[in-house]
């Protein structure tokens, strides 16, 4: 009786088979379409003409300084993100004070703000004729139409990704552990160092890896403040734009293939981290529950002792 009950209960909650396998082939066959032919075109047309004017196409002088802009950009924002997203989260998360809902606000800003009218922000308020123009000008100080406006540009639209992987995390996770180690005298650096970057040390790696691709791949903000100066302001995706634009498709998607191997590593990285944190969650839930241990600073027993 209890078997035909439980084959009922199994049949009720589960899909026939024709409706799994068509919903599979359907799956299957849009991640063919729009994912893995577009990929495979890419490559093909960058080796349409050869191995040798595949590597024509990226020895060029103008496409060395793309890519190296592009990893100068990404090393700068990504670094300083990390530290704003950090700490957005810490305050949002862990603390309770007026104007707590405007800050996540801004902290969403830039997923509701279109990259390119980001871009024309800091046109307005560094550029020739913005806010602060006359007086950069004046100093010889140079930000749109130079690299320390595509940074910022960079900076602003990759903000939200470490920030918004933190912020939910820390919340779920609470603040006990927190005012259990300043009850015991740790300070501020130490209780996040040894108590809250252990618990977040995944979503924060998840949230580096989204910020890093976005940085390299972004098009609409730093095309506004770059001005498309060759070999100086052009970063992979406007130097590829710009040689697609003069009909050199090869050298066009010869670059365009890097930055599909940067978005391939990209995700083998984040497919380990995943993995990884997986398995620790399964190690962890495997493990007998025991008593939580008292956390200490450093030197706290000998001090005792």
């Amino acid at each position: 009786m209890s078997g035909a009950t439980s084959s009922v209960r199994r049949l009720s909650t589960t899909e026939a088979p024709w409706v799994r396998w068509t919903l599979i082939g359907l799956a299957l066959v849009f991640l063919l379409l729009f994912l893995v032919l577009p990929l495979a075109a890419v490559f093909a047309e960058a080796l349409r003409k050869g191995v040798g004017a595949y590597l024509d196409g990226l020895r060029e002088p103008d496409a060395w300084s793309a890519i190296r802009l592009t990893l100068i950009t990404a090393a700068i924002a990504v670094p300083l993100n990390l530290v704003f997203g950090v700490s957005a989260a810490w305050c949002i998360a862990k603390y309770e004070f007026r104007g707590k809902a405007f800050l996540t606000t801004l902290v969403d800003l830039p997923f509701s703000i279109s990259p390119v009218v980001a871009g024309l922000m800091y046109v307005l308020v560094f550029g020739a004729q913005g806010w602060l123009g006359p007086w950069l000008e004046s100093h010889d100080i140079k930000i749109v139409f130079a690299v320390p406006g595509i940074v910022l540009a960079t900076v602003f639209v990759t903000f939200p990704f470490i920030a918004r992987e933190l912020i939910p995390l820390m919340q779920a996770q609470g603040n006990e552990e927190e005012q259990a180690a300043i009850v015991l005298g740790a300070s501020g650096w130490q209780t996040f160092w040894y108590v809250t970057l252990p618990n977040i040390k995944w979503g924060l790696i998840y949230g580096v890896i989204l910020c890093n691709a976005r940085a390299m791949g972004e098009f609409g903000a730093v095309s506004v403040v770059s001005g498309h100066i060759r070999g100086q302001t052009n970063t992979m995706p406007l130097h590829v734009e710009i040689l697609y634009n003069e009909y050199q498709s090869v050298a066009a998607f010869a670059v365009a293939s890097l930055l599909a191997l940067l978005a391939l590593v990209t995700l083998v990285i984040k497919s380990v981290a995943e993995w990884k944190h997986e398995r620790e969650m399964k190690a962890a839930s495997a493990l007998p529950p025991e008593q939580p241990a008292s956390w200490a600073p450093p030197g706290a027993i000998k001090e005792a002792s």
